[in-house]
């Protein structure tokens, strides 16, 4: 078999499994008989104004179908959006594991991506604060293997009896169902305040890996240690990260709430349009690998889950490359029914006795035999494995597959022993496992602080000031003193500096001494101003223009940012054309009104005399330029749309003047007049790099 055909064979057989999709453009209306339907606007009834008659089976087939199209939403991750791609490992991992995927280079999985925040109904807003669900099912020749994931390494909880009450802590409060997708709220942090094992989470939750730019640029880990076996049956404590190509970077809290407004879809509306482009989100896979010999050599427990293993003391080795390529054809049969489950492991992955994790393997499945029906949800197109499935279970609601023969039953010789039991078979890992049944939590898990410590140092000062901000804005909202009090008491555990800070925001007295002396330690891979910040591929820049723009200085700006990959859309007052100076037009993409520059990753001001005379007497247009720059985005202006900067509520900034190719001053770029590459080329600086951190927004107007 060709390198292509292997590499296609697994991906081929799932988009049979998927030939059930449906494509009515060319058919007649029936009924789910199959019977032709000639009216489907009016009922049958006994003349034109009598009663509608029960025998009209069209009409009762149609309501009753529709009343049962529901199915009971997610408790958790119920707001979510995915994707189709593959996976392919980079060199064998056979030193660790046997699972096939990870062992053949030449080998492309199909997978299915599922994000999604965690607190919020279906319907709640993209961007919330909230912990993002990162969940791949792989579709392997040995049977679907779910790596169900969150876009942050830790947890809130050390034991998964202790989930429902973090749960029903977190969620809207039961007696007015208030706030929703929030975390803002007395209910959640009164739990906080008396389970210190959630600090460590909860530096994360407030920080800015909990509003992230987008799924294509956000982190993805398993949280839990579990073990890789090999051939030789040894095993390995394996960490599972995955990283996006395009660096991980996040939104700015005051740009989540704008945008929530103007596009509460803003996540899965991207992941979409990014794919239906062609500019198909890519992660490596890495993996942090321990041999067993090391698993106390930590100044914490392994199988704890609210715990990470710094990457300094043990670095990531990438091990291959996810792609995400093809976009669901049905939200609903795909991204709604996708059913991932912890335990889903294939020959060579095994568990850890993380009791976070033991919990989790008996909840996934107890979930989906209430949300989809019963124990045959593996047999929707979406969930089924591309290996083979043969076994003796039956019946059951929604069973579709139609089993032929006398048994159903293992051993037996009227079916000539089959299904047998084959070659090759997952194995558990042997350890020994002995001890007296009691409930206690080991000693080793009783250190709640240091971690949390470790992310606060570990961050960029930004970061801190962001997250600072956050915890005064989350403990604000809680209207019981004696909870804020509370959490101030556990952070100034973490660091002093931090609870002072917090408390003096929220009114509550600052405590006087530290607590806990802060160790110093950092670690930083933990900093998102570490990541990658050398692409503006995929990025959104919007281009302000009116009647009288520069239509030919646009068009070269478009092409130069499309080499790179960044995507241009014109806004002006109104849709259409533009009329340019010598005699062009300038087709609009969107109007202003319409947008908002919070949905973009930076604001541009055409040039042209009569475009820029129109924006800057325009409020709109000046509002995208402030609010832009309060929100550290680049911000730049071509020719005479330099004017508008300077009509713009900015601080005094250093502007290009009659003769400069290019002056960059805080992440504000201005060309004048010239050969534009110099322009082009500080822009692409400034945009590759996210955000200006060191922009004094305070004197930018909200």
């Amino acid at each position: 078999m060709s390198e292509f055909s292997r590499d296609q064979e697994a991906a081929d057989e799932k988009d049979r499994q998927l030939d059930q999709v449906r494509d009515a453009s060319d058919e007649a209306l029936t009924t789910n008989t199959g019977v032709r339907v000639d009216d489907t606007d009016n009922s049958l009834s006994a003349g034109e104004r009598g009663p509608t008659l029960m025998e009209d089976f069209h009409f009762r087939e149609k309501i009753t179908h529709f009343d049962h199209e529901r199915i009971p939403e997610r408790v958790v991750h119920a707001r979510g959006a995915g994707a189709y791609g593959y996976f392919q490992v980079y060199e064998s991992m056979a030193r660790y594991t046997r699972a096939d995927f990870l062992t053949d280079p030449g080998l492309r999985t199909p997978v299915f991506v599922r994000f999604s925040t965690v607190a919020g109904s279906r319907g709640s807003a993209d961007t919330v604060r909230d912990v993002r669900g990162f969940a791949t099912k792989f579709y392997t020749r040995e049977g679907n293997y779910d790596l169900v994931g969150n876009n942050m390494p830790v947890f809130f909880i050390q034991d998964g009896i202790k989930f429902p009450d973090f749960v029903h802590a977190v969620k809207p409060e039961p007696d007015n169902e208030i706030p929703q997708a929030q975390s803002a709220h007395d209910t959640l942090w009164d739990f906080v305040g008396l389970q210190p094992e959630t600090l460590h989470m909860m530096m994360w939750l407030m920080s800015d890996r909990a509003i992230p730019r987008s799924y294509r640029m956000m982190q993805g880990f398993g949280v839990h240690t579990f073990r890789l076996v090999n051939e030789r049956g040894e095993g390995t404590f394996v960490k599972f990260h995955w990283t996006p190509l395009l660096g991980t970077h996040s939104l700015v809290w005051d740009e989540t709430q704008k945008i929530g407004g103007k596009d509460p879809d803003f996540n899965r509306r991207d992941l979409w349009d990014s794919i239906e482009r062609g500019q198909f989100p890519e992660y490596e896979l890495g993996m942090q690998l321990i041999p067993e010999s090391k698993e106390f050599d930590f100044d914490f427990d392994l199988l704890d889950p609210t715990k990470i293993v710094p990457e300094e003391q043990v670095p990531v080795t990438p091990v291959g490359k996810m792609v995400l390529n093809r976009n669901p054809d049905n939200f609903f049969a795909e991204t709604e029914q996708i059913a991932f489950h912890t335990a889903h492991v294939v020959p060579g992955i095994d568990f850890t006795n993380d009791p976070l994790l033991q919990a989790r393997n008996f909840s996934y499945l107890d979930t989906q035999l209430i949300r989809l029906g019963g124990p045959n949800f593996q047999q929707l197109p979406v969930n089924r494995p591309v290996a083979e499935v043969s076994n003796n279970q039956r019946d059951g609601y929604n069973q579709h597959s139609v089993h032929r023969g006398r048994t159903s039953y293992f051993p037996n010789s009227l079916g000539s022993g089959c299904p047998y039991l084959g070659e090759a078979p997952y194995t558990h890992y042997q350890e020994r496992v002995d001890g007296a049944k009691i409930r206690k939590r080991s000693e080793s898990f009783k250190d709640h602080y240091s971690q949390a410590t470790l992310f606060l140092n570990s961050l960029s000062d930004p970061e801190r000031t962001h997250l600072t901000s956050a915890f005064q804005f989350e403990l604000g909202k809680c209207e019981t003193m004696e909870v804020r009090e509370r959490v101030v008491g556990h952070l100034n555990h973490v660091d002093h500096t931090l609870a002072r800070a917090v408390a003096q925001g929220i009114g509550v007295t600052p405590p006087a001494a530290e607590e806990t002396p802060n160790h110093g330690r950092s670690s930083p891979a933990l900093s998102q101003a570490n990541t990658r910040m050398d692409t503006v591929y995929s990025r959104q820049i919007a281009v302000l223009a009116d009647e009288g723009v520069d239509a030919a200085g646009v068009t070269r700006f478009r092409e130069a940012m499309a080499v790179q990959g960044a995507a241009v859309e014109v806004l002006a007052p109104n849709d259409g054309r533009l009329s340019a100076a010598d005699g062009q037009t300038l087709a609009v993409d969107r109007a202003l009104h319409t947008m908002s520059s919070v949905l973009y990753d930076a604001v541009v001001v055409a040039g042209g005399a009569g475009s820029a005379a129109s924006l800057a007497g325009n409020g709109l247009a000046l509002n995208y330029i402030a609010e832009a720059f309060k929100h550290a985005k680049p911000v730049a202006a071509l020719q005479e749309g330099v004017g508008v900067l300077e009509a713009a509520p900015l601080p005094r900034l250093r502007l290009a003047g009659d003769g400069d190719a290019a002056v960059a001053d805080q992440g504000v770029i201005t060309h004048r007049s010239g050969d534009p590459e110099e322009f082009y080329t500080a822009f692409t600086r400034a945009l590759a790099g996210h955000r200006v951190w060191d922009r004094q927004t305070a004197a930018v107007p909200a």
